[in-house]
C-alpha cells in the first residue's frame, strides 16, 4: 500500500510539474500541495485506486491550464489607445488574472513609448502603483513569454532601478533563466541587455550572457543570431567567439542586410576574424542579392575598418556605387572616399565620380566633408582629371576658413596638399607659425607626435619645393630626430643592409637608416666619387642630418645615394603605385640633392642568392647615375 502510494505521488508531481508553468519556489510549494490534494481526495479506499487508470486521477488533480481562457479583459487591453483605458482596469472592476496585469504594462509602454513626457506623471499615478504591487503579487504566475516582455517594459518606462517590484521581476527571470527557451533569453539579449547594463543591474546581465554561451547550439536562425551578436556580443568575449561559429555556419542564410549588421558589429569591436570574413565576402561575390546604397557604405566602411582586402568585393562595392552617385550626399561621399582609402583601393571611375559630385556641388558643400575627401584624395595620391578646378575650390573654402578648423585637421589638410603639390605659400605660413605650431612641439602624446612629424614634412616641403618661400620655418631644436622616428628592421631592410654591407668593405662607408631633419628615414646612404668608388662618409658634410655634421666639402662629381627600401604595405592595393605618403619622400629626398635607389619588395624576392642581390644593387646605382648625367 506504501509504495503504491509513493509511486503514485511522485507520477503525480512530474505531471504538475509538466503542465505548470515554471516558477520559484513558492510555485513548488503550490505543486506540491495540488499533489497532496489529490492523493487525500482519491486515497478512501485500495480498490478505488486499482479501478482506473492513473491518467484519470491525473486530470482530476489538474489545476494548471497551459493559457488562460480568453476573456473580455483581453480584448479590452489589445484595443487600447490611450493610457488612461489601461489605467482604468485597474481600478475598475474587471478581474485581472496572473496574465493580465503584466499585459496592461507591455501596452502601457508602447503607447508611452513616442511620448517620453508622459512617463513622469505615470509613474507617480496611484493606478499604476497598485498596478505594479499587483504584478509583484502575481510575479510566479507570468507565464515566460510575458516576463520577459514585462521586463523590457519597466526599463522602458524608466521604472527606478531601487524600485521593489522592478528588482523582483530581474529576480524572478534569474530563477526561471534554465527554464527559458532560447528565443525568450535571445529576447531579452536584444531588447534588454543595454538597459541592464546602464542601470547596473551586473549580475542578471551575467547570468544572462553566461546562459546565451553555454546553450549557442540551440540558436537555429540567422535573425536570432544576428541580434545576439549585434546587441550582446561585445559584452563577452566567449559568447562572441561562440558566435562567430555560428556565423559560420548559417552564413548561408544571411541576406544582405544581415551580413551588414555582422560586418559592423565586427568592425565596432575591431574584431578581424578572418574566416568569417572571408565567409562573408564569397558570399557577397556569389550571391546576386541587389545592395542598397546605404549598405554598400556600410559595407565599405566595415572592410576599411578592419583592413580586410579582397578584390572582387572591392570591385563590386565600385561598380554598385556608381549609379547611386547622384543620390549621395557630401557627407557620403567624404565617408565612401575615407573608406577606400584605408582600403588603398584605387578605383579610377569612382573617384573621378567622387571629385566631380564635389565640384557640382561647390556652393553647398562643408569644409569638413571636402577636407575628409581632400585626404582620401592625398593618401592614395589621386589627382582628378579636372585638377585645377577642383583645387581652386579647395583653396577657395580655406582661405576663409582655414582657420575654424580643429589645429590638427589643418595640420593634415595642409599635409595632404603638400602631398598633392597644391599648397600654397599663405596656407604655409598658417601653420609654420610659432603662435600656431609651439602647441604641439612640447607635446608627448602619440597624437602629438604624429602631428609633428607631419609638421616636419609640410616644413620640408617649404624649403624644397618652394625656394620663393620666404618663412616662418619650424625651429632647429623641432628638426632634430625622436626616438620614435627610426623605423624598425624589416627582413627586407636587414638583407639590404646585409649585401650593402658586403658591398662597401668598409664599415665607414655607408650609413643605415639614417634619420633626416626632413622626417624621413633613408633605408642607407652611400657616397660615390666621379669614378663611382664609394667614399668614407665621416669627413664630408651632411646637411640632411640634425644636426648637420663634416666640414669638408664633396669632391667634384661627387653622387651621394639614398637607398628607399618600398614594402608591401607602402603601395595601393593590386597597384605598384606608391601611397601619397611614400611618393611625397621619395620628392623630399630627391630635393635634398639626393639620387634615390629603390628597392621595391616585389623586385628583391625575386633575387634568391647573395650574388643576385649584390648584382642589382650594383645596377640600380648605375642607373640612378646615368638617369642624373643624362639631365
Amino acid at each position: 500500500m506504501a509504495a503504491c502510494l509513493v509511486k503514485r505521488c511522485s507520477c503525480l508531481l512530474r505531471e504538475a510539474t509538466r503542465l505548470a508553468p515554471a516558477g520559484s519556489p513558492v510555485g513548488r510549494l503550490r505543486l506540491a500541495r495540488v499533489a497532496h490534494r489529490a492523493l487525500t481526495a482519491s486515497a478512501p479506499s485500495h480498490s478505488s485506486h486499482l479501478s482506473g487508470p492513473l491518467s484519470q486521477h491525473v486530470g482530476k488533480a489538474q489545476v494548471f491550464t497551459p493559457y488562460p481562457e480568453r476573456q473580455e479583459v483581453d480584448s479590452l487591453i489589445e484595443k487600447a489607445t490611450q493610457p488612461e483605458q489601461l489605467l482604468e482596469l485597474v481600478a475598475g472592476s474587471h478581474c485581472l488574472h496572473h496574465n493580465h496585469a503584466a499585459l496592461v504594462l507591455i501596452q502601457l509602454s508602447r503607447l508611452l513609448s513616442e511620448k517620453p513626457a508622459d512617463r513622469t506623471w505615470l509613474l507617480q499615478d496611484a493606478r499604476f502603483q497598485q498596478l505594479l504591487h499587483l504584478i509583484n503579487s502575481q510575479i510566479t504566475a507570468i507565464w515566460h513569454g510575458t516576463l520577459v516582455k514585462l521586463l523590457r517594459s519597466l526599463y522602458a518606462l524608466e521604472v527606478p532601478a531601487a524600485s521593489k517590484e522592478l528588482r523582483s521581476v530581474e529576480q524572478e527571470v534569474r530563477w526561471r533563466m534554465r527554464r527559458l527557451k532560447y528565443k525568450h533569453l535571445a529576447f531579452l539579449a536584444e531588447s534588454s541587455a543595454a538597459c541592464m547594463q546602464e542601470r547596473g543591474s551586473q549580475e542578471l546581465l551575467a547570468e544572462l550572457l553566461l546562459h546565451l554561451e553555454r546553450r549557442w547550439a540551440e540558436i537555429e536562425d540567422s535573425r536570432t543570431l544576428v541580434a545576439i551578436l549585434v546587441k550582446a556580443g561585445h559584452l563577452s568575449e566567449p559568447l562572441m567567439n561562440r558566435l562567430e561559429d555560428k556565423c559560420l555556419e548559417l552564413v548561408e542564410q544571411f541576406g544582405p542586410d544581415e551580413l551588414r549588421k555582422v560586418l559592423v558589429a565586427l568592425a565596432a569591436q575591431r574584431r578581424r576574424s578572418v574566416p568569417l570574413l572571408r565567409a562573408i565576402s564569397y558570399h557577397l561575390v556569389q550571391k546576386p542579392f541587389p545592395l542598397t546604397k546605404g549598405i554598400l557604405l556600410d559595407l565599405a566602411y566595415a572592410y576599411g575598418k578592419l583592413s580586410f582586402h579582397q578584390t572582387q568585393v572591392f570591385q563590386r562595392l565600385a561598380a554598385d556605387l556608381l549609379p547611386h552617385m547622384s543620390s549621395l550626399t557630401s557627407s557620403e561621399v567624404a565617408r565612401c572616399a575615407k573608406s577606400f582609402a584605408f582600403l588603398k583601393w584605387l578605383n579610377l571611375p569612382l573617384f573621378e565620380a567622387f571629385a566631380q559630385h564635389v565640384l557640382s556641388r561647390a556652393q553647398s558643400i562643408g569644409l569638413p566633408h571636402l577636407c575628409n575627401t581632400l585626404l582620401a584624395f592625398a593618401r592614395l595620391n589621386f589627382r582628378p582629371e579636372q585638377e585645377d578646378r577642383f583645387f581652386s575650390l579647395v583653396h577657395e573654402k580655406l582661405g576663409s576658413q582655414l582657420a575654424s578648423l580643429d589645429p590638427a585637421l589643418q595640420v593634415d589638410v595642409l599635409w595632404a596638399l603638400c602631398v598633392l603639390q597644391q599648397v600654397r605659400e599663405a596656407e604655409l605660413q598658417a601653420v609654420l607659425h610659432p603662435d600656431f605650431h609651439t602647441r604641439f612641439l612640447g607635446g608627448g602624446s602619440p597624437k602629438d607626435q604624429s602631428i609633428v612629424q607631419k609638421l616636419l614634412h609640410v616644413n620640408s616641403s617649404a624649403r624644397l619645393e618652394h625656394p620663393e618661400y620666404a618663412g616662418p620655418l619650424l625651429p632647429a631644436s623641432a628638426l632634430v630626430p625622436r626616438p620614435a622616428a627610426d623605423r624598425k628592421l624589416t627582413p627586407l631592410r636587414k638583407e639590404l643592409q646585409d649585401t650593402l654591407t658586403g658591398l662597401l668593405g668598409s664599415p665607414d662607408r655607408g650609413r643605415f637608416l639614417v634619420a633626416t631633419q626632413y622626417g624621413w628615414v633613408l633605408d642607407a646612404e652611400v657616397l660615390l666619387d666621379s669614378e663611382g668608388q664609394f667614399l668614407p662618409l665621416r669627413d664630408f658634410v651632411a646637411p640632411h642630418l640634425a644636426p648637420p655634421s663634416g666640414s669638408q666639402p664633396l669632391p667634384p662629381g661627387a653622387k651621394r645615394l639614398a637607398f628607399l627600401c618600398w614594402e608591401f604595405p607602402n603601395f595601393n592595393s593590386r597597384s605598384k603605385d606608391l601611397l601619397g605618403r611614400f611618393v611625397l619622400a621619395r620628392r623630399h629626398v630627391l630635393a635634398a640633392g639626393f639620387l634615390v635607389v629603390d628597392v621595391p619588395y616585389y623586385e628583391w624576392l625575386e633575387l634568391k642568392s647573395e650574388w643576385q642581390k649584390g648584382a642589382y644593387l650594383k645596377d640600380k646605382m648605375r642607373k640612378a647615375v646615368a638617369e642624373e648625367l643624362a639631365k
